[in-house]
């Protein structure tokens, strides 16, 4: 599986691997079929929801 890393857009990560989908929805990231998720990083999604990106790949990387 390829690494996911937090400048990698939502859609990439997704397709990469779909299992981090329920981790971000549960993080308040509603938007994983939205099309900003095709364009906006991880790193990017994370500030404009207040979260802490690397709280959120800690999550991610113990998939």
């Amino acid at each position: 599986m390829a690494a996911i890393t937090k400048d990698m857009t939502i859609g990439e990560i997704i397709r990469v691997n779909a299992d981090v989908i329920p981790i971000l929805l549960n993080a308040g990231m509603h938007c994983v079929g939205c099309p900003s998720a095709q364009a906006e990083t991880l790193e990017e999604a994370a500030m404009v929801h207040g979260m802490d990106v690397d709280d959120l790949m800690s999550k991610i990387q113990a998939l």
